[in-house]
């Protein structure tokens, strides 16, 4: 089953995501003026929708935190495990810690600003760039897309990991720009290296991987 990433993926998302990181160390004015300008009318709206507010906390801290991506990779690569595909596991487990250093390292070598409020509805710690929650979901269900693909699923699963992965992708990061704890631009640069970091460990795999990964498949 082929990869559901096309090759250049990974490459693009990255070289991208370099070029965002570039232009927010540089100051560029015309990025930094749209990453204010759609932070501060969301933020407006979160004051104005409390409930709505209320509902996009739950779903950034609990249904798509990181910590919570982070157990569903660790459920699969326990479940790669138990169906006697350890070295996949293996790739998988080395994809997600590859990916969460990455994130930790750039953030402490942008060391960007989060956006500051004096009514804020919501608050996060650490550097700003990338956002951890969006990276962390793009590499999640990058990896599980690919998983399927790789599985070689009925393509009404494949379809359903794809949509509840654009969902739950999609969403976080627009919680984490809602609720004033992000610029735009950082959750765009997130998703794209996670994309990078999902589809760099496909490629690797197709490359230096087993043809049958999945005992009792041929």
């Amino acid at each position: 089953m082929a990869s559901p990433f096309p090759r250049l993926t990974a490459p693009l998302c990255a070289a991208v995501a370099a070029v965002l990181a570039v232009l927010v160390l540089a100051g560029w004015d015309p990025l930094l003026a749209l990453d204010a300008r759609v932070t501060s009318e969301l933020h407006r709206t979160a004051h104005a929708e409390p409930g709505w507010t209320r509902f996009n906390r739950v779903l950034t801290d609990w249904v798509w935190d990181p910590w919570t991506m982070r157990a569903v990779l660790l459920v699969t690569v326990l479940w790669l495990v138990l169906r006697g595909a350890r070295r996949l596991a293996f790739w998988v487990a080395a994809a997600g810690i590859a990916g969460t250093l990455l994130q930790q390292g750039l953030k402490a070598l942008v060391d960007r600003d989060r956006p500051r409020w004096a009514d804020p509805v919501d608050s996060a710690s650490f550097a700003a760039l990338p956002s951890g929650h969006a990276m962390t979901a793009a590499l999640t269900c990058g990896l599980l897309l690919w998983l399927a693909h790789l599985r070689g699923v009925r393509r009404a699963v494949r379809l359903t990991v794809l949509w509840v992965g654009a969902v739950s992708v999609a969403g976080v990061g627009f919680t984490r720009v809602y609720l004033g704890v992000h610029w735009p631009s950082d959750v765009v640069t997130g998703w794209l290296l996670g994309f990078a970091v999902a589809a760099a460990a496909a490629a690797l795999w197709r490359k230096h991987g087993v043809r049958t990964p999945w005992p009792g498949r041929r």
